[in-house]
């Protein structure tokens, strides 16, 4: 009996997650990557794993890796998205805030994926359905709530949109401060807590096609209904437009009142 592509997310997923936990709190190598960004020898561990359990159950099927970059045969129709570590700073400084992002891309947009956080043991994924988290081997329904009034939102560069728009002046700004509360975090795994109702809305900057970063997270999020669009309010495309995820359409208009009056400025 063939493995569903969900399944095969987890069981990916899982492979690079149990990397990722076991490498923590030890002193890893650090492969330099261009400005100042760096990978340690979980990632590319982490994404060996992953590539290991996809190459055997998908063999005809590519892969586009944030360490290794794209394998697989040429002009396949359906590419797994991979980021083994995000989340990566975190993990160097022994903050147990990080994911394992595993989507699958058919066509335009990604609509299987699987985040796996590897200290809180907790897997959230979709298989072109509703999203689930799964704990201990039970899974439980994803749903979306705006009631935490918690914004995420990632400082990391690049900033494509600046100067116009920086996703740090939000939180200076009287309305955000009005009507909700900032963390950050920095991390894919913020999209799935907002899929989780563990969080109201995810903002950042960037770009976000065939991003290994946000596939997986988008993909959960537009599973369980949430508002995903770019940081203009429209559909995810291939430009450099950002990202503004909400809980609910009325946290979603706040949010891009508050970012559109930047442009507008």
């Amino acid at each position: 009996m063939e493995i569903m592509d969900g399944e095969v997310a987890i069981a990916a997923a899982e492979a690079g997650a149990a990397v990722v936990h076991s490498r923590y709190g030890a002193v890893l190598a650090r492969v330099e990557k261009s400005g100042g960004d760096f990978a340690t020898a979980a990632d590319l561990e982490a994404e060996q794993a992953i590539l290991d359990v996809i190459r055997v159950a998908r063999p005809d099927d590519a892969v586009l890796g944030e360490e290794g970059g794209r394998t697989g045969p040429a002009g396949a129709e359906r590419t797994w998205l991979v980021d083994p570590l995000c989340g990566t700073v975190n993990f160097a400084a022994r903050t147990p805030l990080v994911a394992v992002n595993v989507a699958l891309r058919t066509g335009s947009d990604p609509t299987v994926a699987a985040v796996a956080d590897p200290f809180a043991g907790e897997m959230f994924w979709t298989d072109s359905g509703p999203a689930q988290v799964r704990r201990d081997g039970v899974d439980e329904p994803l749903t979306p709530s705006a009631e935490s009034r918690l914004v995420d939102v990632n400082l990391d560069p690049p900033f494509p949109n600046g100067p116009t728009f920086r996703a740090v002046r939000l939180l200076g700004h009287p309305e955000f401060e009005a009507q909700f509360r900032p963390r950050v975090v920095s991390t894919s795994l913020a999209l799935s807590w907002v899929a989780a109702g563990r969080r109201a809305a995810y903002v950042t900057d960037g770009q976000l096609w065939d991003s290994v970063h946000f596939a997986a997270g988008v993909a959960l999020c537009r599973a369980v209904g949430c508002v995903v669009t770019g940081i203009h309010g429209q559909p995810l495309d291939t430009g450099a437009d950002g990202l503004l995820v909400a809980a609910d359409h009325d946290t979603h208009q706040a949010l891009l009142a508050l970012i559109q009056e930047q442009f507008a400025g």
